[in-house]
């Protein structure tokens, strides 16, 4: 089958979405911007295409009927599996680098002794896994360097106090070794690793040979069924590292603007608010951009000023939005500064203000910025699309509905659960239209980037 992809570079996360030759989205990937943005473009992508493997199962057990009421159940058990198998090649790969990298480190007599560490640290954090993937099993992330960072930290201090070991040792050596692994794609396995969980996963069902035929015959045959890449755009902040051609990139702008289009179709305002930066977007009503107005340089207002603040508060940054909902009194911060911000976060922590109060005005200023930068960009028109990762924070929607209905009246507020896809959105919609409105072909793909 044909797919248009986009992918979306930005400064903190790399987005990717794959659309079939119908327009429907099928897939999307997400990954963690890396200091190589060509593997995050190459991560992203595979990450959007194996979704869309999942999206083809999912239609074709639902024609076959075989598993009746049970098909959630199944396919949520065979995602865990997938990704139970996709995470243990990646550790096992870790532990190797990091004997690799120990090989030549300078711990002098203490190597020895590290390296007896390092492999009780792995054997614990193979046994561990399996629990990572279980039903129910929670998860702050789904980015492997997240996912294993956290458990080999807490688990590398344990066994450096118990063999006596510096543990900053067993730091330097996953610091060494993580950026490595985290670089590398891992496309090859893909049909190996859902072979081994669909295994795993056909262990679970009834012991019922016809009803595994039944499930197995559909799947195998979406799983020889080529998703062949016949046009992808790429568009987001690091877009001029993008292994693409020129007439494969398009703005930020232009992609956010036809995404929300895409996922809207009545929208008219667009207010994206991303990590590094915050865009306001007028468009028609075919999703063509009208104007637009971004932030400065500066990162207040951003997902990265919401970042700082978490870090200064020694919490995660999905925890901000919960904890200022829960404000019962209006505080009002001054600066929207990212330098200044944590200095006035402390100031008002020492004159008694509460957390959560703290965090409501934290975001009410966010927004008040924001507010500065669509009216700048022509205001806001009914209907009205945020976008972005900030979207999925409560209390940062909260404070936008107050001010838009102060300072505008009521529009309709549109907010995708997917937002942050939005710009991919548009790209693969570009993709799309550039194949079948203008008439590209497969010889317009992506051409690699070849070192001078």
């Amino acid at each position: 089958m044909r797919c248009f992809i986009g992918i979306d570079l930005g400064s903190t996360t790399t987005k990717a979405v794959v659309m079939d030759e119908n327009q429907n989205l099928i897939g999307r990937g997400i990954t963690n911007s890396r200091s190589n943005y060509d593997t995050a473009a190459a991560v992203a992508k595979q990450e959007a295409l194996l979704n869309g493997r999942f999206y083809l199962f999912r239609q074709a057990l639902t024609r076959s009927g075989a598993l009746g009421g049970g098909l959630d159940t199944f396919m949520e058990q065979l995602e865990r599996d997938f990704r139970a198998e996709q995470y243990m090649e990646q550790l096992l790969d870790l532990q190797d680098t990091c004997v690799r990298n120990l090989a030549t480190a300078r711990f002098g007599a203490a190597t020895d002794a590290v390296g007896e560490a390092l492999a009780e640290v792995f054997r614990r954090l193979l046994v561990e896994a399996p629990s990572l993937f279980a039903p129910g099993a929670r998860r702050k992330s789904d980015f492997f360097r997240d996912i294993a960072g956290s458990q080999y930290l807490a688990i590398g201090e344990t066994v450096a106090k118990e063999a006596n070991t510096r543990y900053d040792f067993l730091l330097n050596v996953f610091d060494r070794s993580i950026i490595e692994v985290e670089n590398r794609v891992y496309g090859d396995q893909m049909r190996h690793h859902l072979l081994a969980a669909l295994e795993k996963t056909f262990a679970a069902l009834p012991d019922s040979v016809a009803r595994r035929e039944g499930v197995e015959a559909p799947i195998k045959g979406v799983l020889d069924t080529e998703m062949v890449e016949t046009y992808v755009v790429g568009t987001g902040y690091g877009r001029a590292r993008l292994p693409f051609s020129k007439e494969h990139v398009r703005s930020e702008i232009l992609c956010h603007g036809l995404g929300a289009h895409v996922m809207y179709p009545g929208t008219a305002t667009v207010l994206d608010i991303g990590g590094q930066d915050t865009k306001a977007i007028q468009v028609d009503p075919n999703g063509i951009v009208e104007s637009f107005q971004m932030n400065d340089r500066c990162a207040a207002g951003c997902g990265r000023y919401l970042g700082y603040i978490a870090d200064e508060m020694n919490m995660g940054l999905h925890e901000l939005g919960p904890m200022a909902m829960q404000s019962t009194k209006s505080i009002r911060i001054n600066s929207t500064c990212t330098v200044f911000a944590g200095a006035e976060l402390r100031d008002r922590l020492s004159l008694g203000d509460k957390r959560e109060d703290i965090m409501a005005g934290l975001h009410r200023a966010i927004i008040l910025r924001a507010m500065s930068i669509l009216a700048r960009s022509g205001g806001v028109r009914d209907q009205f699309t945020f976008t972005g990762g900030v979207a999925k924070n409560e209390a940062a929607v909260k404070s936008l509905k107050e001010l838009v209905l102060e300072n505008y009246g009521a529009v309709q507020l549109n907010i995708d659960p997917d937002s942050i896809f939005t710009g991919a959105l548009g790209a693969a919609t570009f993709a799309w239209r550039a194949v079948q409105e203008d008439g590209k072909t497969a010889e317009h793909r992506v051409k690699e980037k070849v070192a001078a």
